[in-house]
């Protein structure tokens, strides 16, 4: 994950910029879609920590070359990035101090102001060497065993307390406290009220007033509406979690340009078709607009998952879809742009024929992952998978 995250970032900032790779880790639909190309479950909490931890790896030697460094991560780690981050800011020329107070006030802000049921215990800090910034937190909910993620995204950012988050993942948990929410500004101004004023009298009285009166619904003031991911209960990927027609659309691109593109100018020695197929998934990574990544189950069919949902992580794929991408990305830095162009033709292929071609079923495409899993070096966190013959005779 390390590896693969490392080269789809460099790829993404090599077309689009630093920004808009900001703007990609502030979506969660892009965000869990990353996860899911990079073989962890796509359903699975640890997605967030994995994402993170291995950006934080992948991209340490590259900060100084596409200036975007990782503070941050799960527990003792988190509690480290307002120091990390004057750190950075001293070599880059940033406002330390304005860093380091941002990173507590966000922080502060989905731990406190923000009351769900969700304990945050995960805070990823990107920073680019310009100072535009993006968070990713998480917070878990101990009783129901699930989990909840926030962005946030410096850009267009006028207030922490203002509705500031870019997207929210989670499910809905019912009413909470929100005092980040636009439509609390009377209620932190009576609550500095509150504070301010001498003595507990008046705390008291005004409690009694609001057990007496219902609450003010704030009619007539619209919610904020963010992307909100939400993610079914279940953890093995469903025909109803993929786009089945975008499927189709990745395995035909990848049949067709694989033999132009893959053998005649890639030259890559070892890249088979399914490598291919996976490369597909991982194009529409770097090029996909926002709304292909309503479905991000379908990226796992890239390189599987961790727990074998929908299927165990093919290594020999996925070290052959690092090595196509870390030759592109290489190749491209000294102006040669074919392979990573050949890359884009692909994602392009994909979308051009989505429209009409068919395919098999999900569960016909995930039983044949199963049966060539040790083929291709399917590990999961149970092992390694047998060989299919030697289960029969078993």
């Amino acid at each position: 994950m390390t590896r693969l995250g490392a080269v789809i970032t460099q790829a993404i900032v090599h077309h689009y910029g630093r920004d808009e790779y900001l703007r990609r880790l502030a979506n969660p639909f892009w965000f869990q879609s990353f996860g899911a190309v990079m073989g962890m479950d796509w359903h699975s909490s640890g997605i967030t920590t994995s994402v993170i931890g291995a950006l934080r790896r992948g991209l340490q030697p590259l900060s100084g070359e596409l200036g975007i460094h990782i503070c941050g991560g799960r527990g003792s780690q988190s509690r480290r990035t307002p120091h990390e981050l004057v750190s950075i800011a001293n070599r880059v020329g940033l406002d330390g101090d304005h860093l380091s107070t941002t990173s507590r006030l966000v922080a502060k802000v989905d731990s406190a102001a923000v009351q769900d049921g969700f304990d945050l215990y995960l805070h990823g800090f990107v920073v680019t060497n310009d100072g535009k910034w993006v968070v990713v937190q998480q917070g878990m909910n101990g009783e129901k065993r699930q989990a909840r993620r926030y962005h946030w995204f410096s850009e267009g950012l006028t207030n922490f307390l203002d509705s500031p988050h870019a997207a929210i993942e989670g499910r809905t948990q019912g009413q909470i406290v929100n005092l980040a929410d636009a439509r609390a500004n009377l209620s932190r101004k009576g609550q500095l009220e509150l504070l301010t004023s001498l003595g507990p009298d008046k705390i008291v009285r005004e409690l009694a007033l609001l057990e007496k009166e219902p609450p003010n619904t704030a009619e007539g003031q619209a919610q904020f509406e963010l992307p909100h991911l939400l993610m079914p209960s279940h953890h093995d990927v469903r025909p109803a979690d993929v786009n089945m027609r975008r499927l189709h659309g990745n395995l035909a691109a990848a049949a067709d340009r694989g033999p132009v593109d893959f053998e005649n100018l890639l030259l890559t020695p070892g890249v088979g078709a399914r490598t291919v197929q996976a490369l597909a998934m991982v194009a529409e990574v770097v090029h996909g607009a926002p709304y292909r990544f309503a479905d991000p189950a379908r990226f796992s069919l890239a390189h599987g998952g961790k727990d074998r949902h929908p299927f165990p992580v093919p290594l020999k794929v996925y070290d052959e879809t690092i090595g196509v991408m870390k030759s592109a990305v290489q190749k491209a830095r000294l102006g040669l742009d074919e392979e990573l162009q050949a890359l884009k033709r692909l994602d392009e292929q994909s979308r051009r024929i989505e429209r009409y071609v068919t395919g098999p079923d999900l569960k016909e495409i995930v039983a044949g992952e199963f049966r060539r899993s040790s083929q291709f070096g399917g590990r999961s966190v149970f092992g390694w998978e047998p060989d299919a013959a030697e289960e029969d005779q078993i």
